[in-house]
């Protein structure tokens, strides 16, 4: 039984002459932002990767298939529509053998992207170990995903809102490789600096590409994860950002909000409690990190 995929002509033609391609995913659509900004992210994120040299493929679960690529008309039906389900690998194939219409998280896209043949895929932020997962037990399937599926995936770091230390100390745990871009400190999606090291630095796309090549000769299962640091211009510093986080988790402690709900409750608390600047930071980061994947994709496409 084929994989059930169907491609956008764009993606379709890219597979076609071997030109990059670079998957992105569709939950920072529908459960990442508000109408219409997500729409316009959406476009914008795009946009860079064209601008850059590959084609996107954002990928979203429709009609039983897999679909890798959105048409104009098909990303704002996405963006406009209510109560899409966010769909990780727990879910993918119930999803598709009932035919629901979902949007794929880090986790689902890699394993879309693999199936679809896409070796890069760009986002925000990773899920990692929620604070409090001593007790709770809430750690994302992203971080067996980077563990399991070979996919490069460039984000700014894990979301803020979690436990970095505890994500990066699973993460390593893995065997993933966590690369920072351009300096020595590991990103913390709103914020440059988490005052956590980053494991490894690479700070050409080629070289992260090569890295990519090497696990692939090595038979090392998984990706990487490239830890890109939001534009400096569209920063908010770590130590603004703590009390808002702290806020917006109390809030969600109180109201019992849990499971798959999480982030994105959180999310809109702090962009509520920082007057849209967390999210014009968002914004900025994903077009930052598209930009960069596409590079890399060019350079894997260089053979």
């Amino acid at each position: 039984m084929a994989p059930p995929l169907a491609f956008s002509a764009d993606v379709a033609a890219a597979r076609a002459s071997g030109a990059p391609v670079v998957a992105l995913e569709s939950t920072i659509i529908t459960h990442g932002m508000p109408f219409p900004q997500n729409l316009e992210t959406a476009r914008a994120v795009e946009a860079e990767v064209r601008a850059a040299g590959a084609v996107p493929a954002t990928i979203a679960v429709s009609g039983g298939r897999i679909r890798v690529g959105l048409d104009a008309d098909a990303l704002e039906a996405l963006a406009a529509a209510p109560d899409v389900r966010k769909l990780s690998r727990a879910d993918l194939a119930v999803a598709l053998a009932e035919g629901w219409t979902g949007a794929t998280t880090v986790a689902a896209t890699m394993i879309c992207a693999r199936l679809a043949g896409i070796e890069v895929f760009a986002t925000g932020g990773i899920g990692g170990v929620h604070r409090g997962a001593e007790t709770s037990f809430d750690v994302s399937a992203d971080l067996s995903e980077l563990a399991a599926t070979p996919v490069t995936v460039v984000a700014s770091g894990a979301k803020a809102i979690l436990d970095l230390a505890k994500t990066l100390e699973v993460l390593e745990t893995l065997g993933v490789p966590v690369i920072a871009v351009g300096q020595d400190a590991l990103p913390a999606f709103w914020s440059r600096d988490s005052g956590l090291p980053a494991p490894l630095r690479l700070d050409d796309p080629g070289a992260i590409a090569r890295a990519h090549r090497m696990r692939g000769w090595l038979g090392l299962p998984g990706g990487q994860l490239v830890a890109n640091p939001i534009p400096v211009e569209a920063e908010i510093p770590a130590a603004e950002m703590a009390p808002h986080i702290a806020a917006a988790l109390a809030r969600a402690e109180a109201e019992g909000v849990a499971a798959k709900a999480v982030t994105p409750f959180l999310l809109a608390e702090i962009g509520r409690a920082t007057e849209g600047r967390a999210l014009a930071a968002n914004i900025a980061l994903v077009r930052n990190n598209a930009r960069l994947a596409a590079r890399i994709a060019v350079e894997l496409a260089k053979g």
